[in-house]
């Protein structure tokens, strides 16, 4: 085990861990591992925080974890066999009861290949991708199997199997493209947003987030009986992936959480080697491999699943979205997670053009920038419809583009509104066949109207931007507002002190102390932001990140989630009165929390000063440290990026009651400032309405 995995079994933070290997002689040497990255032995580690009074008893969680990690077939053998094993439990619980009871290990592993044989090939199929689970390979695993057994007799076999597979994606977040539960869950209900999904495909499942998405939504559509009476057939979850691994992990995945669906996944590389050539599919959702290159171009060139156009070398996401065609019954819906590039490149028009004609695009939905990985690329969505139903094929297009429902990137992502922004849309859309159009959120286009020698089905180069600030009304109260504050920036103008006598001060010779002083003092406390997490599935506080505190705005952050294995470290949260100071740019900025900003968590790069209202004023305090002498006198230019060292900020010593004059005049000054910022956003509010108010003829030149 890893310094990590220490601290997550102490509950201390990973520098406790390395100051008990500094101060304790008697703490365990590595076995293994690197300079940088040791590793432990497990039993080593659990007796000396034992002798420590550190820990009462290893979590079951963690014991079970660790052994998996350091299993000497490596996590994703041991994480296939656990799942096997844990399938078991839950299926045949009574045979594994029975099993649990042999003698020694020997005769375990010995009788346990037959029986995760029989309950593979029952769940599923003879063709399962769970290979390998021989008594050679199962003999080093003996004491895994025993514990998670426990562990699914502590949580759940479904509960252990999703903790011990979170952890693994956790571990190796540069081995998987996942995609977020935000997207698959938004992905499921555009596949089928009237009914229930009974035969859902991912050709590219990976570790089967769109499946369990697709069984998550039919878990809740309670099936309905067919004309005869007889009940509906069971939900079928059909997936392909060329990783034997990944294919492995997903079936297991799949077969614990949908206990009451057939379960299907094979491992092969699905363009070259369909695994379910025959298969017509309710749904079909895909996340897939973008821009390759070596996608069977060359082996290919006659599949007769190309019905809309051979796709270029450079084109395999085209490719797969006639896949998902192929596999589709008439009437059933596809939908496809695809890079923006896709609906603009000349190198894909002729196949996005036939897809348009024979009415078989219907939608382009444009996610905002973070929704899922490459997160700084806005991802698009297609959904596609099969013709063949006796319908006639749509002559429309439905575009609709999220971006502006995340205006600051990823850490002001409002999921829930991209969600339902995108499914009232396309529920419109699919039921009447075109819809109300809204600038710049969405459209419903004519098919012909995009045939041109592009055929680009960017949702914003094809949706009109907000008409001008809402209309010439709008703009009125726009003005109307600017003047007002132009009036107010006028009344709070400062006047430089002594100009009313004609004085000329010069500079003071003040006595100085460093914030540094006053800290050691007691007159102040530092803080370092960055810190702290958010435990799952409950509220948290907003983080004011560094450039939210340069532009004076509302905080912005979000905090990261907790593991699921360990606590939640405390954020460091404000309070009114707190003056935060970024420590990267070099810029002259100091912010006073006041009572709406007060509870929001501290940011990286932030350093937060809470004076003690008895000895230091905060407004005084912040208006000193934005002079530009002071920071550049604190600022290091030893690299790139000017760093501010805080503790050396200086300021004057002087009484409570001189500071608060001070105060008075600095938090002017701050009032001044945001008279000026709001006028600079109406003025650009305002110049941009009319531009596009007279260019879009809601506005009248005279």
């Amino acid at each position: 085990m890893t310094a990590a995995g220490i601290a997550r079994l102490a509950g201390v933070g990973r520098a406790a861990v390395s100051n008990w290997r500094r101060r304790h002689a008697d703490f365990p040497k590595p076995v293994g591992g690197t300079e940088t990255s040791p590793a432990f032995a497990l039993c080593e580690i659990e007796q000396w925080l034992r002798d420590q009074g550190k820990l009462a008893e290893v979590p079951l969680r963690e014991r079970v974890w660790q052994q998996l990690v350091g299993h000497p077939a490596g996590a994703a053998v041991a994480l296939r066999q656990a799942g096997a094993v844990l399938l078991l439990a839950h299926d045949r619980p009574a045979a594994w009861q029975q099993l649990r009871g042999a003698a020694d290990d020997t005769e375990l592993t010995g009788v346990l290949p037959a029986m995760l044989d029989s309950v593979l090939a029952a769940r599923l199929g003879a063709d399962h991708p769970v290979r390998g689970l021989t008594r050679e390979a199962l003999a080093p695993s003996a004491t895994l199997v025993r514990a998670a057994a426990d562990l699914a007799a502590a949580d759940g076999a479904a509960q252990a199997y999703a903790f011990l597979l979170g952890r693994h994606l956790d571990a190796n977040p540069r081995q998987y493209t996942l995609t977020p539960p935000g997207p698959a869950a938004l992905m499921a209900e555009l596949a089928a947003p009237d009914g229930p999904l009974r035969t859902v495909l991912d050709p590219a499942c990976g570790v089967g987030g769109l499946l369990t998405a697709a069984q998550e939504r039919a878990g809740d559509e309670k099936p309905e009986a067919d004309a005869s009476g007889a009940p509906a057939a069971p939900l079928a979850l059909h997936g392909q992936e060329s990783d034997p691994d990944l294919a492995a992990l997903t079936a297991l995945r799949l077969a614990l959480s949908a206990p009451d669906a057939q379960v299907r996944v094979r491992a092969a590389d699905t363009l070259r080697a369909d695994a379910f050539p025959d298969l017509a599919a309710d749904a079909v959702l895909v996340h897939p491999p973008f821009n390759e290159r070596n996608w069977g171009h060359d082996e290919l060139a006659y599949d007769p699943r190309w019905e809309y156009g051979f796709p270029a070398r450079t084109e395999s996401e085209l490719a797969w979205v006639q896949h998902a065609l192929a596999r589709l019954r008439a009437g059933g819906t596809a939908v496809l997670l695809m890079p923006p590039a896709a609906a603009s490149r000349r190198s894909g028009r002729r196949i996005r053009a036939d897809l348009l004609r024979r009415g078989a695009l219907r939608a382009v939905i444009a996610l905002p920038a973070g929704a899922a990985p490459p997160n700084g690329v806005p991802l698009h969505l297609w959904v596609l419809r099969k013709p063949g139903n006796g319908a006639p094929p749509s002559p429309h297009l439905l575009v609709v583009d999220t971006a502006a429902l995340a205006p600051g990137g990823r850490d002001k992502l409002d999921w829930q509104t991209v969600h339902a922004t995108a499914v009232d849309a396309w529920q419109a859309f699919d039921r009447d066949g075109g819809i109300e159009e809204e600038p710049g959120v969405r459209r419903s286009l004519a098919a012909i109207d995009l045939l041109d020698d592009d055929v680009d089905l960017a949702p914003a180069r094809h949706l009109p931007p907000p008409s001008a600030a809402g209309g010439p009304a709008e703009l009125a109260r726009v003005r109307d507002r600017l003047t007002d504050t132009l009036a107010r920036t006028t009344q709070l103008t400062p006047r430089p002190t002594g100009t009313d006598a004609g004085q000329q001060p010069g500079p003071v010779r003040w006595p100085l102390t460093t914030v540094g002083e006053l800290a050691r003092s007691g007159a102040l406390t530092l803080r370092t932001g960055g810190a702290g997490t958010a435990p799952a599935g409950t509220g948290a506080p907003a983080v004011l990140a560094d450039h939210d505190v340069i532009g004076a705005t509302a905080p912005s952050g979000t905090l990261p989630e907790a593991p699921p294995s360990g606590p939640a470290e405390e954020p460091v949260l404000l309070l009114a009165g707190d003056v935060v100071v970024p420590v990267l740019g070099g810029g002259a900025v100091a912010r006073v929390i006041d009572d709406a900003t007060a509870g929001a968590a501290l940011g990286r790069n932030l350093t937060a000063l809470r004076p003690d209202p008895a000895a230091l004023d905060p407004w005084f305090l912040a208006g000193f440290l934005r002079g530009t002498a002071n920071n550049r006198q604190a600022s290091s230019y030893a690299s790139s990026a000017t760093r501010l060292d805080v503790r050396r900020l200086q300021l004057p010593r002087l009484p409570l009651a001189e500071q608060r004059r001070y105060g008075r005049r600095f938090r002017d000054l701050a009032d001044f400032e945001e008279a000026l910022r709001l006028a600079s956003r109406l003025g650009e509010q305002l110049v941009q309405g009319l531009h596009d108010g007279l260019t879009d003829g809601s506005v009248a030149p005279d």
